[in-house]
Order: structure tokens, then C-alpha cells, then sequence
């Protein structure tokens, strides 16, 4: 295949850009990947989420998400104003589809058994829709620059409250789990089923700089969609990654690189990775055409709302427990059957993970394939 010439590259405004399919296509199957292991408790380190501080390839996945989220706004936003379709309009379907995705992922959290006592008011999908909200209005209603003012202010005042503000009952500031701010905060103000008890990881004041990991989706949305040449887009692109991941390496001995708090460390370490990350793709897939290799990941990237709810559903028929808590899942039969053919707990999980992987993707592909993309 004859590569096109980087030079003349360039898109229009509501052009789709396979990168950013393939992008969330892989960020889609790394999700399913990472929270459906076979054994919860045996699961290779990279496959398994950071205690506290620090990082792991799981916890790259919902951040990516987000900033995916944020560059969708930007390249969806200007294709619909491009066509002369109303701010008015816009801002009515932005609140739709943001109520939808918050008040699904409300429901899920009491599926299957429809118990009002687990229910959350945050959550996975609920922070998927208070970012795509806020991000909408920031785009249709700012300028760039406000939104890099925005940035810059929210990750430093995160930093100063979480790390000099004392926490109530403690006198001083703390990070540790369950005892700093932020879990103040949500044991103060958040109503329902916390995740962690006392503490939610998609708590109140976390939900800020998760915006902010949103922007910054949006200014490289506004990147895409510049006049700039093909090679100069990546360009920017990797070497605005590169500062933002080394300021975050720097920030880390101060502010620790944390997921659960999504602390402004954290925020610019994965606006650096997810950038470059982006920058690759792109150069392959949009510029080179090479992507017949991520056919798979294109269908999860194409329809990831039916890819995550289509997870969800298998996943509460695989591992929902007849007999009540202490009963046995369809999981546990399969497992246990499987333990005595004499691999490495570890291994039997992970291939569970990657059938699970596969199952969640046939009937995604065959709406692939029928040219059905659930849009809410």
C-alpha cells in the first residue's frame, strides 16, 4: 500500500480520525481485559491496579478514556456547528446524552439484583458523564486559552488543598487512604454506596481534575483540526506529551502519582502518555493507512457504549452467584475445573480474561458488521 503524503494530510471538521477509533477500541478491550480476570485475587501484577501511589498499564485505562472523551467533544462539537446546527440544539442534546450515561451507570450499579442498598452515585459511566457535560459547555462557550487557564489553576489548587489544607479530625495534611480530603469530602457529601466504604475513587473533588484530564483531550481535539501540516500535528503532539510526562515524573515527589485521587500528578503523567500514544496511531493508521492490524480494536472503538454494556451483561450472568453471596457462579465451576490441569493461577486467569475479551466481542462485531452503532 502507497503511503499518503504526510504533507497534504489534513482533516475537515466532523471528519472521523481512525486513530481515535483505534485508540478507544484498545482502551475499550484493555478495560474488559483488566476487570474481568478469573481469579480476582491472582492476577499479574501489570493486569492489576496500583495499591496506592504509583502506576500500572491498569491504571492507564479510564484516564485514557476520559481524554479520548475530551478530543471526541472537540472534532463531534465543531462537525455540528460547522453544519449550522444551533448552540441551543447542541446544548440539548449534550444534556440528554449526559443524563443517559449518568442514570445507566446508576443502574448498573444495583444490577442484577436491584438492591437500593449498593446503589452509587458515582461510578465508571457517571464520571464518563459529568466530564463529556462539562467539556461540552467549556468547548461551546470558552476560548483555548481559557481552557488552558483552567487547566493550570485546577490541577495547582488540587495540589495546595490536598497537600497543605489540614484534614479534619487530623490536624494536618495526609494523603493516605480514607484519611485525606478528598475522602472527607465524599463522606460529607456523597449520599449512596461509597466504593470504598468511607471514600470513593470517582469522588467529589477528583472529579475536578478528571475534567482537567478531559481538556486536555480538547486542546489536542483542537490540534487535529488545525491547519497545521500532518508531520507538524505530531509533532506537538509527541513533544507536548513528552513535557507534560516529564513535569508529571518531577510533580511525583511532591504530589504522588495516585489514580484513586486522581491527583494533578497523575492528571498531567497520562495527558503526556495518551498524547504520544495518540501521536502514534495516527502517524500509522491516518497517515501511512497502515490498520488492517487493529480491525479488532476498531470495532470495540467504533461502538464502545455497546461494547462496555454488552460486558456488563455477560458479566452478570458469568458471575452472578446462585445461592445468594456464599452461593457458586458459572465463573467458579469453570475455574475450579480448570485449576487441576496444572498451570500458574495467574496464567488461568488471564486467558479467562482474554476469552472474556473474545465472547464480549462477537456480538459486537456482528453489530459491527450490520452497521449498528447504539448512539445515546
Amino acid at each position: 500500500m502507497q503511503p499518503k503524503p504526510v504533507s497534504v494530510l489534513s482533516f475537515n471538521k466532523g471528519t472521523r480520525i481512525e486513530a481515535l477509533d483505534i485508540f478507544r477500541g484498545i482502551t475499550m478491550a484493555g478495560m474488559i481485559l483488566v476487570n474481568d480476570p478469573g481469579i480476582a485475587t491472582h492476577v499479574y501484577a501489570p493486569l492489576d491496579h496500583a495499591v496506592w501511589n504509583g502506576i500500572t498499564p491498569s491504571d492507564f485505562i479510564f484516564p485514557s478514556f476520559i481524554f479520548i472523551v475530551g478530543v471526541s467533544v472537540v472534532l463531534s462539537l465543531s462537525g455540528q456547528l460547522q453544519k449550522g446546527v444551533a448552540k441551543k440544539t447542541i446544548i440539548g442534546k449534550v444534556c440528554k446524552r449526559a443524563a443517559t450515561l449518568y442514570l445507566i451507570g446508576v443502574l448498573l450499579s444495583i444490577l442484577p439484583t436491584f438492591n437500593l442498598a449498593l446503589l452509587r452515585y458515582t461510578g465508571v459511566l457517571q464520571r464518563i458523564s459529568i466530564v463529556f457535560f462539562c467539556c461540552s459547555l467549556l468547548y461551546l462557550f470558552t476560548s483555548r486559552t481559557f481552557q488552558i487557564r483552567l487547566v493550570i489553576f485546577i490541577l495547582i489548587a488540587y495540589f495546595l488543598l490536598m497537600t497543605l489544607v489540614p484534614v479534619p479530625g487530623y490536624g494536618y495534611a495526609i494523603l493516605e487512604p480514607g484519611k485525606n480530603m478528598a475522602a472527607w469530602v465524599d463522606s460529607f457529601l456523597l449520599p449512596g454506596k461509597m466504593y470504598q466504604g468511607t471514600w470513593d475513587p470517582e469522588g467529589v473533588l477528583s472529579s475536578f481534575t478528571a475534567v482537567v484530564t478531559g481538556i486536555t483531550g480538547m486542546l489536542t481535539g483542537h490540534l487535529l483540526l488545525s491547519n497545521k501540516t500532518a508531520e507538524r500535528k505530531i509533532i506537538w503532539l509527541f513533544f507536548a506529551g513528552f513535557i507534560s510526562f516529564t513535569i508529571a515524573n518531577g510533580w511525583h515527589w511532591f504530589f504522588p502519582i495516585n489514580k484513586n485521587l486522581w491527583t494533578s500528578s497523575f492528571v498531567s503523567y497520562m495527558a503526556g502518555l495518551d498524547c504520544m500514544i495518540l501521536a502514534s496511531l495516527y502517524f500509522l493508521a491516518d497517515l501511512l493507512g497502515v490498520k488492517k492490524w487493529a480491525t479488532f480494536a476498531k470495532v470495540f472503538g467504533s461502538n464502545a457504549i455497546a461494547a462496555y454494556l454488552v460486558s456488563e451483561f455477560i458479566y452478570d450472568i458469568v458471575y452472578f452467584k446462585v445461592g445468594g453471596v456464599h452461593g457458586t457462579s458459572l465463573n467458579d465451576i469453570i475455574i475450579r475445573a480448570v485449576i487441576p490441569s496444572g498451570l500458574s493461577l495467574e496464567m488461568i486467569s488471564l486467558i479467562w480474561a482474554l476469552l472474556y475479551v473474545v465472547l464480549c466481542f462477537i456480538p459486537v462485531y456482528v453489530l459491527y458488521k450490520k452497521k449498528i452503532f447504539l448512539r445515546i
